[in-house]
């Protein structure tokens, strides 16, 4: 069993790391004593805030802008994380975007949609884990984190687009953990209904609020997952305690992938 500093000292890149599961999960890290650089794209002052907070904990925070769609912009990334922590221990590929649209409905999707979701959700952790390939495998240990869904095991979600991208980075995942192994352990964490603000950016509060509660009622342990819920798998594959496990995903999802399951009689 790892000891309560095992990670302290380590260095990682949270990508959307200023909002939602990506803050939560740098504020893990944090809380373990790792040096977090977390990204955002237009959140500046969430990340900011994101940042104040790790601070607070002891550990050197920053963050850094970046779309990670773009190559170039995850070259520099990664760059500007390793001159300022002076290596690189972990990488957790978070960022990711959708469109929502009826599974039914084949026209609310277009080619340009698939390619935007693409870009994000699955190209961009190919080059954030190209550009940081060399400094995690200088460890010996490195590790990456893949964020990503129950819809990428079932089929469910946001929209096809979206579960598409999901089920290729699941696919993505296996192939990174057999290529770049043994210096670098790649696992991925695929979760369900995440009460981080998803629905209300895209689809307002009411429809926020009305998620949550038809997840909390329906679900076989009864709760809607925060993201300090979820975020605890991501440190699990991000520490020690998983060091000999590399190529899986967990779904995180209060047994959503089970259906409904009702309570028992009393």
């Amino acid at each position: 069993m790892a000891d309560a500093n095992s990670m302290k000292g380590k260095r990682a890149i949270v990508t959307g790391g200023g909002t939602g599961l990506g803050a939560a999960t740098a504020l893990g890290l944090a809380r373990r004593g790792v040096n977090v650089c977390i990204n955002y794209n237009s959140s500046s002052g969430a990340a900011e805030g994101a940042v104040a907070a790790c601070r607070n904990l002891g550990v050197e925070a920053f963050a850094v802008q970046a779309d990670v769609g773009e190559d170039a912009h995850c070259r520099a990334l990664v760059d500007a994380a390793v001159r300022k922590l002076g290596g690189l221990d972990i990488l957790v590929n978070n960022a990711g975007i959708t469109k929502f649209a009826k599974h039914s409905d084949l026209d609310a999707l277009d080619a340009e949609d698939f390619l935007r979701l693409y870009k994000v959700n699955v190209v961009a952790v190919y080059q954030m884990t190209r550009a940081a390939q060399p400094h995690l495998a200088a460890t010996g240990k490195g590790t990456i984190v893949n964020v990503s869904s129950i819809a990428g095991v079932t089929g469910i979600g946001s929209s096809i687009a979206y579960a598409s991208t999901k089920g290729a980075l699941n696919t993505m995942t296996l192939s990174l953990a057999r290529a770049l192994a043994p210096a670098i352990r790649v696992n991925a964490v695929c979760p369900g209904y995440i009460g981080s603000g998803w629905f209300t950016k895209y689809q307002g509060d009411e429809v926020e609020a009305q998620t949550a509660a038809a997840v909390a009622s329906s679900t076989p342990l009864r709760v809607a997952s925060m993201p300090e819920d979820i975020a605890e798998t991501i440190l699990f594959f991000a520490g020690p305690e998983s060091r000999h496990v590399t190529g899986e995903f967990i779904i995180v999802d209060a047994g959503m992938h089970l259906g409904y399951a009702p309570l028992r009689a009393r």
